[in-house]
């Protein structure tokens, strides 16, 4: 493994460099063109987003972490989301090493850990950007593609952003995208956002600078459905499979990571 790392670094630097040759020469003369078009495409989607009562799509992600060794590993998992506007979510997330529902009804976050049948719940009464927020700060375990459910999504994401490009084109899934890239102190990310009257994204992935190896957090959106498509939820707990209540910390095997990582807070290189 070591040895094919190895071999693949050269090639990367390669294609790099011939790259930004490209993109040097594009960037002199379009750079500011670039910027606006890829700002009201970024507020487009945010706009069409904020606009939906109620949208569903499933998702497949993949979350990079380093090792003291500094290999790059991948956690792979897929699930589905629906949200309905203002205080309603449900979503579902299944790996190698978890099988979890979040139901939050507006008063209350349900966590179900279904591979272990325990469950927790927590009072958490408000919006859904509330919820957002208090499971990002407080509990650190995020929705997928958190910042794009926030009601003023463009807002969030173009905190601290320095530097924004137009890609131009590519595709996801089938779908015809805008390809957009971004720059802020501590991350870059990139975004591809479906063409035409349905702006929703298909494709986000964000990149740390901040640690040694730039790992990706990176989801992919399909079957995205908007308005009257969106199946109708009852976003209610019933614990049908008589599942054991626990405290949160207890509840094994719904986070990000399977137990056997230890993350290394001190870690930041």
């Amino acid at each position: 493994m070591f040895k094919t790392s190895q071999l693949i670094r050269p090639v990367a630097r390669t294609i790099f460099a011939v790259g930004m040759a490209s993109v040097m020469v594009v960037g002199s003369s379009t750079a500011g063109a670039d910027e606006a078009d890829a700002k009201r495409i970024l507020k487009s989607m945010s706009d069409y987003m904020a606009a939906q009562q109620s949208f569903s799509f499933e998702y497949d992600a993949n979350l990079e972490i380093v090792t003291p060794e500094n290999q790059v590993i991948g956690i792979a998992s897929s699930g589905a989301l629906t949200l309905s506007r203002p205080d309603k979510v449900h979503a579902m997330r299944s790996g190698g090493f978890t099988d979890s529902e979040m139901i939050f009804d507006g008063k209350t976050l349900t966590v179900f850990g279904k591979n272990l049948n325990v469950y927790t719940q927590i009072e958490i009464p408000g919006s859904v950007a509330h919820l957002i927020d208090e499971l990002k700060d407080t509990y650190h375990r995020p929705l997928p593609a958190a910042d794009l459910l926030l009601p003023n999504s463009y807002d969030a994401l173009m905190k601290g952003v320095v530097d924004v490009k137009d890609l131009g084109s590519g595709v996801i899934g089938g779908i015809e995208c805008d390809s957009l890239a971004f720059r802020a102190e501590e991350v870059d990310w990139q975004i591809w956002i479906a063409q035409g009257e349905t702006p929703y994204p298909c494709r986000f992935v964000i990149t740390s600078k901040q640690v040694a190896g730039g790992p990706q957090y990176s989801i992919q959106v399909r079957n995205w459905k908007a308005g009257d498509e969106v199946a109708a939820l009852d976003f209610s707990f019933r614990n049908i499979t008589e599942a054991r209540p626990v405290d949160l910390q207890d509840l094994k095997g719904s986070g990000d990571l399977p137990e056997i990582f230890v993350v290394d807070e001190g870690e930041s290189e």
